[in-house]
Formats: C-alpha cells, sequence, structure tokens
C-alpha cells in the first residue's frame, strides 16, 4: 500500500533538532546557586544537552506566600539557559500546592473514595472542582505566561505533571451529577443504562448517586455506575487542562502545550485527553535486568512508544527517563553498558522526537535522591553515567533528519480504556486477573519480532469516519466492550478488504457495560461467522491445545466454545470435553477476512499466525530478512528517505543478515541505516 507520508514541523519552532535533556530543579539549590547553576550549565553542554523542564514542582519557590511572587531566580535561570542555546520546557506548578494554600483552604484537599480527606502532603493532592484551586492556578500559570512568554528559552508549556487520582468531595459529587444528567437528561434513562434495577439500585433522586465507594459498603456493584465516573474523572483532567492552558494559549499561542502521560495508567482515558494536547509526551521507565528478560522489556517499551505516539498519530516527546537505576523499583537496578543507548534510541525509532529524564542533578534529600540523573552527587562529568548520557547526545545530534518524519504502519492494533475498565470491573472468567494490557502486548510481539510497525487504537478512532482506511490488518485481542459503531466499522472494513482478527472475551457488552442478546460476540456474530456459546476459565496448572497447520500449541486461562456458522474451521481443541470443537476460524466476508481465536495461546502460536496473516495481506516488514529473537526494526521516514532503526534487545551479541551480508550488534546494541523509500513521496 503506497500512501503520502507527511513530515511534520519541530515541536519547538526554529529548533529542527532531537530535544535531548532532563528534569531539572534549579529552586532546589537556591542557597548554593553561585557554586552550582553556571557549573550545571558547562555540564550540560558537556553532555550534549539541548533542552530542560524547568519549575514542575516549584509552586512554594514561586509563590512563597499567597499573592507574592519570586520570579527573580527564575528569570536568571532561563537567561542561563538563553545564553546556552538551551530550550526550555517551562511548566506550570499544580502539581504540588504550597503548604500556605492546604492550611488556608482546605476544600483544595482530595477526598478519597472512603470518604476522607487527604493532609496536606505528598502531589497531586488537589480538588480539580475547587474553585479557589482553579483561581490559584490560573492567578499564577498567567503571571508565567506574561513574564516569559516572549523569553528566547521559551519551548514548550509542561502543564502539572503526570495527572492523576480522584477526588470525591461534595463539590466533585455535584459536578458528577450534572455530567450524567447532561449524558441521560433523565434518571429513567440512567437506571435503564446502569441496570439499576439490580439489588434494588434504581434511583429515585439525582441527589442519591454517588462516586463509587470504598467504605463498607458503598456502591461497588454497578458496573456503569463505575464506567461513567472513570469517563468523568477523564472529562475532569481534560478540563482542568484547559482550564491552566487557557492563560498560556491567549498569550503565548505558538508555543505548544503538554502534559506527560504514563503508558497504560488505567485512571484516565489518554486517547480523550490527547485530544486537547498540542504535543502527547510520557514517561517511560523500562525494568532492565540484564537477563534474557530484556526482550520482553524491549517489547512492552515498544508498545508504549507506538500508543504514545498513536494518541495523536505524530511524534511525541519522551519526558522523563532514567539514565540508570530508578529509584522506586523494588529492585533499582543499575543500567547495563549500552542499555541507556538502546532505550534512548529506541524512543526515538518509534516516533519520539526528544529524550528527556528524570532527572539532571541529583537533589540532596526526598524521597527520589537515588534516583538516576545525568550528575550524580559527586558532582562531574567523570561518572559512567555522565558517559553513557553525552553518548545519547552525540548521536541525537547526528539525527537531525529524522525529526518530524512519520512512522508508517499497515496494521492497526486496538487498545481501548473503556474496554478495560470494563474488563477490571467483570465478575467472571478469572476473577480480575483477566489480563488485558499483558494480552494486548502479546499480540504487539508478533509483530514487534518481524520487524512490523504498529499503530495503536481505540473505538472512538475505529468509528470515526475513514479511521481505518490507511490500515490492511486490524487486530482487537478481548474486545469484550463494543461501544457505538464499532462493529459496524469493523465490518465494513472487513468487506472493503481489510483482515480482522478478533479473540475470546470479543463482544459481550455495550459502552453502559450491559451484555448484548442474541448470542456472543454481539454485533459482530455475522463479521465473524461464529457463535460464541461459552467461555473455559481454567485453572493456572490446567492445559489445553490448538492443533491447526500440522502443529499443537498450548492454550491456557482461556478457552471459548464457539460455533462456527459461516466461518471455516481452521484449528481445533485438542482434550477436555471440547476437543475437536473449533479454537481457530476465519470468515471470508466482502473482499476481506476475519479471524477468530477461541483461546489464549503462547507465543509460538502467535508468531507462526500472524507470520501467516502478514504473508497474505503484503503486509510491509521494515527489513526483508528473517530477525533474530529479540531482534527488531522500526522505521522513520520522510517520505522519500527511510531511516531503519535496527534495535537488539539481548544480553548477548548476535548477527542479523541483511541482503547477504552480516550487520553484527552487542549485546543491547543498535544501529540506524538509511535507504530510499520504496514507492515514495517523490516517485
Amino acid at each position: 500500500m503506497s500512501r503520502k507520508i507527511i513530515r511534520h514541523a519541530p515541536i519547538v519552532k526554529g529548533v529542527p533538532h532531537l530535544l535531548h535533556g532532563g528534569d531539572y530543579n534549579p529552586d532546589q539549590w537556591l542557597r548554593s546557586k553561585d557554586a552550582i547553576w553556571k557549573e550545571d550549565m558547562r555540564l550540560a553542554r558537556l553532555a550534549g544537552v539541548n533542552t530542560l523542564s524547568v519549575g514542575i514542582f516549584a509552586w512554594a519557590a514561586l509563590e512563597p506566600e499567597e499573592g507574592r511572587y519570586e520570579f527573580g531566580w527564575l528569570d536568571e535561570i532561563l537567561d542561563l539557559m538563553a545564553e546556552n542555546d538551551i530550550t526550555a520546557v517551562l511548566a506550570t506548578p499544580s502539581g504540588a500546592r504550597p503548604g500556605w494554600m492546604s492550611h488556608r483552604y482546605p476544600e483544595v484537599l482530595r477526598v478519597n473514595g472512603d470518604r476522607t480527606r487527604n493532609r496536606h502532603g505528598g502531589r497531586h493532592n488537589h480538588c480539580l472542582t475547587s474553585p479557589v484551586y482553579r483561581e490559584k492556578t490560573l492567578a499564577i500559570n498567567t503571571a508565567l505566561a506574561e513574564r516569559y512568554g516572549e523569553h528566547p528559552a521559551l519551548g514548550v508549556w509542561h502543564l502539572s505533571n503526570e495527572y492523576g487520582g480522584e477526588c470525591h468531595c461534595d463539590l466533585c459529587q455535584e459536578r458528577f451529577r450534572g455530567f450524567l444528567r447532561d449524558k441521560y437528561g433523565s434518571l429513567d434513562e440512567l437506571n435503564q443504562a446502569w441496570w439499576s434495577a439490580f439489588w434494588a439500585k434504581t434511583y429515585s433522586d439525582w441527589s442519591h448517586v454517588e462516586s463509587p465507594s470504598t467504605h463498607w459498603r458503598g456502591e461497588q456493584d454497578i458496573h456503569g455506575l463505575h464506567l461513567d465516573w472513570m469517563r468523568f474523572t477523564t472529562e475532569q483532567f481534560v478540563d482542568f487542562y484547559l482550564h491552566e492552558a487557557a492563560p498560556l494559549k491567549a498569550i503565548t499561542p505558538e508555543i505548544p502545550c503538554t502534559t506527560n502521560l504514563m503508558g497504560t495508567y488505567p485512571g484516565i482515558d489518554y486517547f480523550r485527553l490527547a485530544q486537547v494536547l498540542d504535543v502527547v509526551s510520557w514517561d517511560s521507565y523500562p525494568q532492565w535486568s540484564g537477563t534474557d528478560r530484556d526482550v520482553r522489556t524491549g517489547v512492552e517499551a515498544s508498545f508504549h512508544h507506538d500508543l504514545t505516539r498513536s494518541l495523536k498519530g505524530k511524534p511525541f516527546m519522551l519526558m522523563e527517563s532514567s539514565p540508570s537505576a530508578t529509584n522506586w523499583r523494588p529492585v533499582a537496578k543499575l543500567h547495563r553498558p549500552g542499555v541507556h543507548m538502546l532505550q534512548s534510541m529506541q524512543a526515538v525509532a518509534h516516533g519520539s522526537d526528544t529524550v528527556q529524564y528524570f532527572q539532571f542533578r541529583k537533589g540532596r534529600g526526598g524521597s527520589e535522591k537515588f534516583h538516576g540523573a545525568i550528575v550524580d552527587h559527586e558532582g562531574t562529568e567523570n561518572t559512567r553515567v555522565f558517559r553513557d548520557v553525552a553518548e545519547v547526545g552525540e548521536r541525537l545530534a547526528g539525527l537531525d533528519a529524522v525529526v518530524g518524519t512519520a512512522t508508517p504502519a499497515d496494521v492497526a492494533l486496538v487498545y481501548d480504556w473503556h474496554n478495560r475498565w470494563a474488563l477490571d470491573d467483570m465478575k467472571g472468567l478469572l476473577q480480575n486477573k483477566t489480563g488485558y494490557a499483558s494480552t494486548v502486548v502479546d499480540h504487539y510481539q508478533a509483530f514487534w519480532q518481524q520487524g512490523v510497525p504498529v499503530d495503536v487504537v481505540d473505538g472512538s478512532l475505529i468509528a470515526a469516519p475513514g479511521g481505518l482506511d490507511q490500515y490492511r490488518v486490524l487486530v482487537a485481542p478481548m474486545l469484550y466492550m463494543l461501544r457505538p459503531g464499532v462493529a459496524e466499522a469493523v465490518n465494513a472494513f472487513v468487506e472493503r478488504g481489510g483482515t480482522f482478527v478478533a479473540t475470546y472475551a470479543t463482544g459481550y457488552v455495550d459502552e453502559n457495560d450491559k451484555t448484548f442478546l442474541g448470542g456472543f460476540p454481539g454485533p459482530l456474530r455475522d463479521t465473524l461467522g461464529v457463535w460464541a456459546e461459552e467461555i473455559d476459565a481454567l485453572y493456572p496448572d490446567d492445559r489445553n491445545a490448538i492443533a491447526w497447520n500440522g502443529r499443537e500449541y498450548e492454550a491456557f486461562d482461556l478457552c471459548e466454545l464457539i460455533h462456527a456458522e459461516e466461518a471455516e474451521v481452521l484449528g481445533a481443541y485438542g482434550a477436555d470435553f471440547y476437543a475437536g470443537r473449533p479454537a481457530l476460524t476465519v470468515n471470508r466476508r466482502g473482499e476481506g477476512k476475519a479471524y477468530f481465536i477461541a483461546a489464549r495461546t503462547g507465543a509460538d502460536f502467535l508468531d507462526d499466525f500472524y507470520r501467516t496473516v502478514i504473508a497474505e495481506t503484503g503486509v510491509e516488514r521494515v527489513l526483508d530478512a528473517d530477525l533474530p529473537a529479540g531482534v527488531t526494526a522500526q522505521v522513520r521516514s520522510d517520505g522519500d528517505t527511510d531511516h531503519v532503526f535496527v534495535l537488539n534487545c539481548n544480553p548477548t551479541p548476535v548477527t542479523v543478515e541483511l541482503d547477504g551480508e552480516l550487520l553484527p550488534l552487542e549485546p543491547h546494541g543498535n544501529t540506524v541505516l538509511e535507504r530510499p523509500r520504496k514507492g515514495g513521496n517523490a516517485s
């Protein structure tokens, strides 16, 4: 498939380079700034740092007393950054409010699910509804934009930090009721959507509706309520972000705004939040071990990068990573040689136009004083980690041609937050251990191993007009919830020639978590040509098998008992009372095909199955080569030139054969190749 590839503008206007740097906290060093700050600038230049994030948790330093701002220190540090050609990712400080605010205005503190109010402490301990908190954030954000909007160092606005959590206070409860009134219009519609007749839960007054409660025994059993609470919580963060961004966009409309995300963090629908971001950023902390487990670590990190890139379909920012030990891990293991370079290039390969760290200089106190950093407590460039970072800086400086390039993909993989919320609530199957996120990554790994680029989509993108037009293959593991328009879009995709892959636990409930009637997989029954009558949840030691293509593959955890109605049976179960019944089917519909995998399997089955799908659909592989286990390839392209990243996630050396020549890769090694793009924009 040939498509027009769009090259995007650099994230920072006038800075056509990959950004390299980290989270910088000069406000922690005010008493020793004369000795520290200029030395930091020298060290930054040595490390190839061209960006620093400042002010993220600096509210107490910026506004030590209510209404009294202290900007002198920030003036000085931004001037130093401009003098050293360092772009500022300037933060709003709402991630952690100052003590005077918590004690003077206790309404800004969150109320937990058990209805107890937090005390001052930690971070993100604030109510998003609170008029006081909104007033204070608006005031300080306006002051920041007015003071620094024309500063030559300013490149990106970083709003707050790692949005997350919930507030259950009276203000939020009333706002939640307003959200539900707007959505349903009447209690009759709400009761029907939530199936609240169950256990006499029917609501007779809006004031009776409350958020899910962990207090014994608050409401925890209405799944529609929990779904809507999660959707409301997402909208709370969207609304608060827009509130924070309003003065920044009004005063500095050309400066992009972002907030840093956290991969598959379950508390916010990132596809929705990304709609209001100018650029997506995220914090990546892979758990490298120096063992064979690093292959799965590499797969998971790649998936999260692809998910982040797919949220807006353009280059993103790696806002945080660790150049070595991650202190909050149960085991704060050091990065082995090559790992820091590998994880940095891996991010760029999958669409990041930045490599940034937490943190630039280690602080002397607090819970993150032993977290990895460019500059250690020793304070010089004479450390292994500093040399690793400087090596990455030098490498990135030679990759200007990658900035803004696209990552074209023929395969779309579904990861849907609403679906995850519903599966997490489900009482059945494996009782809160259905493994949705890990199952999606299992299917992703089969493409990763074969060097096939993947976009990650959700129900809202599938149902959008033209949302699937650019793809040859759509894979939707465990799509338990079918949101409005999804089944129709999938069916149209297959009929016009696409290949769809679904699995067990598909098409059980609608967007309100109410089951479909008439047989599973609900509205996809005709598309897939199967009826799923029952699903068998297996004990951890239980095993079944799928016989397919002359081999037998292990099946475990979940085995769905299906009837092939219009579909052709390709594989069958090997054991138990359903031995011989269909376990793998294909339904030819229109110009395309719809496959159904009825059981959870290991990587061997998924590798073989998707190898077949790739071959028959003509999906583009980055390299026409059999990649060794644990090695992947990813491409970024401007439409005329491909930049091919070959990445070895093994702790041992490997050799890749390319066009009859051998390409050696060190343990955790990587390389970047250039080639003209076949069927490129210029052709």
